[in-house]
């Protein structure tokens, strides 16, 4: 062990109580925070390399049923689940139309069933941007708060510098050293906290960005090819 290491856990053993709860504190938050990149980075990888995979085998598929067979195999692509429940909201409402005896196709039934899958995507994608940015905004929250956590701990430890050199009646660097660097410490910590907590919020606001602007623009093809299936089988 060096004499740098016995150094901090020395002078952390040694903080006062209050600057001891600060570094708890901005523990726990470097633990959340670390937590929650590796689980975004993770889940926003695997949803860009499924989504990229799904939409190149979308583009190929002869047919909706035949990319609804392998959308299913896709589970972890946002893109892949908007267009399942984009395609049971069009055989649902396709399938109610159909019941109705003695009813033919109409423009009505048209517009009916393109605004109920409008709406279902919709919601859908909504669902998928609240699924992606959950836990993001912790980040934000620690990048932004840590370093004045770190601050107040400094504070209060130079307070107490302070004190301690009004009772001892010395201002010598052998008092007033030991207890600066007590306090500096916090506030390294609340650096050390929100530096990886900002950069990782950024590149994962990015990520986020770049999936949703993909959901809109899959969305309007989607609405497209399915509009034309309806009006075919509407003219058929």
């Amino acid at each position: 062990m060096t004499t740098q290491t016995i150094g901090l856990f020395y002078m952390l053993n040694h903080a006062s109580p209050v600057v001891k709860s600060v570094m708890l504190l901005l523990l726990f938050f470097s633990i959340i925070s670390w937590a929650i990149i590796f689980i975004k980075f993770r889940y926003i990888r695997k949803a860009f390399k499924e989504s990229a995979d799904f939409t190149d085998m979308f583009w190929q598929c002869q047919n909706l049923v035949d990319a609804f067979s392998k959308a299913r195999a896709l589970r972890s692509s946002p893109i892949a689940r908007i267009f399942i429940t984009a395609y049971m909201e069009m055989a649902r409402s396709d399938g109610k139309d159909q019941k109705k005896e003695h009813v033919k196709r109409t423009e009505n039934n048209h517009y009916y069933i393109m605004g109920s899958i409008k709406r279902s995507l919709n919601r859908s994608i909504n669902v998928e941007t609240r699924r992606l940015v959950q836990l993001i905004p912790f980040l934000a929250t620690a990048g932004n708060t840590a370093p004045f956590i770190g601050l107040f701990g400094t504070v209060w430890g130079i307070m107490g510098t302070f004190h301690n050199i009004g009772l001892r009646g010395s201002a010598s660097l052998a008092v007033v050293a030991p207890g600066i660097s007590e306090a500096l410490i916090a506030t390294a910590a609340g650096l050390a906290v929100a530096v990886p907590a900002v950069i990782a919020y950024n590149y994962f606001t990015d990520r986020v960005r770049a999936l949703d602007s993909e959901l809109q623009s899959f969305s309007s093809d989607l609405l497209n090819i399915m509009e034309r299936d309806i009006q075919n089988q509407m003219e058929g």
